[in-house]
């Protein structure tokens, strides 16, 4: 006898559906075929001992599970629980004709249980698209399944109460979850927020720029300046979370498996924060089983890199496509996989390898040539590809103990977002261009235009300050959201006199 019920198996960060098939006949052997991974083939023995567990027993006969397309490679445990079903149905122990109608996923402890898996939502969005009548899954998941509408989303502890519902023996109540609600009542809880950092007024200037036009920026500066504590406050200033953009979120982290248990829609921006011994595949992603990286983990929201010049160079140099195509693609001689990269950088570096060159206060002590080379550790593509350079200078001992008042994450995000309003309405007509950041260099002319005083202010600084050539668009995208901020259509000398500043590392003889 054959029986037969549904999977999925996560591509990237969508899913197709797959077949799995049982056919139990005579014989003595176990089959299972379809390109079973380790992991896929080993659930025979899980199988056996849940189904010992629930009241049932393995066949003995030749079974045959067969998982369909046969020609796709299978990948992990999730499997265990349509295998299971369909070898109880296959050998007549239990009796149902609704296997059929469902995707069902799930690993099986021995004792019967059911644990969580990963992908769950890229699962239940090709569930609803296929016009399944729902999702049996592990209850651990549920939240997270339950965010597809239209979809009926049937949680099992164990695997005796899968069988229980199929057999009709009892009512599982599908778990229902308003997105819209979840959503809005958990947007921009953050745990940090700027009215924590004193003084840094001009630090906190630059995020500012760099949120709302979504420009990468890199801070230079000693030890303890508070680099890292700005940083990590970046994502309380960018705008909320589009639904859509939190939906993108969430699918990439339910396939990497960081969701955690009973976790739903994500509300907030990302922040990644990877060691600076991290591998090329961990950061761009990869693998023998290919899973998403770091960059795409921070998918509209922020990447941190601390200390930039100690990462490895062929790791920072990975970052250059994905950081101008937006997504990252991952090619093996049989398949071909896109990973989200939508991000923004944010990077922190000490000035020398002792720290405290151009301190104010304390004496560096790095040879002749040390700094030039330790910052040539940074290539320049890669530089490149940073619009802002901010030197942090320590906070002075009457600014930490300085009791005024400090803008809020909220007063700052609400000009972000007003700014990032304009630019929408700018980028309306552009597929895939939403703030200034992503201006190919012929818009920049058209969209940043400026004035005779604005040129005659840009040549005197690509002069007086050696500045660099790839620095004049960045100056020229850096300026008009400076403009945005301020809600001027126009650029005018002060916001590129601003815009100037912000390009440190372009100075000839910035490193002595």
């Amino acid at each position: 006898m054959v029986a037969k019920t549904f999977g999925g198996a996560v591509h990237g960060v969508d899913a197709r559906t797959i077949m799995v098939e049982v056919s139990v006949g005579q014989g003595t052997r176990f089959y299972m075929s379809g390109l079973p991974d380790n992991a896929v083939k080993e659930s025979q023995h899980r199988v056996e001992s849940a189904l010992k567990a629930a009241g049932f027993f393995m066949p003995r006969n030749k079974t045959v599970v067969n998982l369909a397309p046969a020609d796709l490679r299978k990948e992990g445990s999730a499997y265990d629980l349509p295998i299971a079903l369909c070898i109880l149905r296959a050998s007549a122990q239990t009796v149902t004709d609704r296997l059929e109608h469902y995707i069902i996923m799930g690993e099986l402890a021995l004792d019967g249980r059911l644990r969580p898996i990963k992908g769950v939502l890229p699962i239940a969005i090709q569930a609803r698209k296929e016009k399944f009548k729902g999702f049996i899954l592990p209850s651990d998941n549920a939240r997270e399944a339950a965010i597809v509408n239209d979809l009926d989303i049937l949680p099992v502890s164990t695997l005796k109460e899968a069988i229980d519902f199929l057999e009709g023996k009892i009512t599982i109540e599908p778990l229902r979850v308003d997105t819209r609600e979840v959503f809005a009542s958990k947007v921009n809880h953050y745990d940090t927020d700027f009215k924590d950092v004193q003084g840094q007024e001009n630090i906190k200037r630059s995020l500012e720029i760099a949120a709302a036009g979504g420009h990468n920026v890199i801070m230079i500066g000693p030890p303890g300046a508070g680099k890292t504590m700005l940083a990590k406050r970046l994502p309380t200033i960018l705008p909320p979370l589009t639904l859509n953009e939190a939906l993108e979120t969430t699918k990439i982290h339910s396939v990497a498996g960081k969701l955690g248990r009973d976790a739903a829609l994500m509300t907030m921006r990302p922040f990644r924060s990877p060691h600076h011994t991290i591998s090329d595949v961990a950061l761009v992603g990869g693998g023998g089983n290919p899973q998403p990286g770091e960059i795409s983990l921070s998918c509209n929201g922020v990447l941190f890199l601390d200390e930039l010049p100690e990462f490895k160079r062929s790791v920072l140099e990975v970052m250059r496509q994905p950081m101008e195509e937006r997504k990252v693609t991952i090619s093996r001689a049989k398949l071909s996989i896109d990973y989200p990269a939508n991000f923004m950088l944010v990077a922190s570096m000490n000035p020398c390898p002792c720290g405290y060159f151009n301190h104010p206060e304390k004496e560096c002590v790095c040879g002749p040539g040390v700094v030039q080379r330790y910052l040539s550790k940074i290539s320049g593509p890669l530089l490149d590809r940073i619009d802002l350079h901010v030197e942090v200078v320590p906070v002075s001992f009457d600014e930490m103990t300085a009791n005024r008042k400090t803008e809020t994450s909220e007063e700052i995000r609400s000009r972000v977002v007003q700014a990032r309003a304009i630019q929408a309405e700018r980028f309306k007509d552009q597929a895939n261009i939403y703030c200034n950041a992503m201006m190919p260099s012929n818009m920049v002319k058209e969209v940043c235009s400026v004035n005779d005083a604005g040129k005659a202010l840009l040549k005197t600084a690509m002069e007086r300050l050696g500045l660099s050539a790839r620095a004049y668009d960045r100056i020229l995208k850096v300026s008009r959201t400076v403009a945005d901020l301020a809600s001027s259509p126009e650029i005018k000398v002060e916001h590129l006199a601003e815009a100037i500043q912000y390009r440190s590392l372009d100075r000839d003889g910035w490193a002595g």
